[in-house]
């Protein structure tokens, strides 16, 4: 039996600023890295550089709204994206 393709992505919290209702940080898995913004009041997440942000984004848009309440600036999280990369 195969099991589906997997990586695990690694996540920082750079900083967390509740009047802007944001959260800033990096995420990188396999040989990629990117910067996001997540914006969570208004459900937006940008990530750059745009160079395999399809690879990424939607399975950190999932992880973010999930955890953000438990993510704070300075901390390192990992999840499992179902690719290969």
């Amino acid at each position: 039996m195969n099991l589906p393709p997997r990586t695990t992505a690694h996540l920082k919290i750079h900083s967390q600023n509740f009047s802007s209702q944001s959260i800033k940080g990096e995420v990188y898995a396999g040989d990629f890295q990117w910067d996001f913004i997540w914006s969570f009041s208004q459900g937006r997440l940008v990530v750059n550089p745009p160079f395999g942000r399809a690879l990424i984004e939607d399975a950190l848009l999932k992880y973010l709204i999930q955890t953000d309440y438990y993510l704070e600036p300075g901390g390192d999280y990992k999840f499992t994206v179902r690719a290969k990369f």
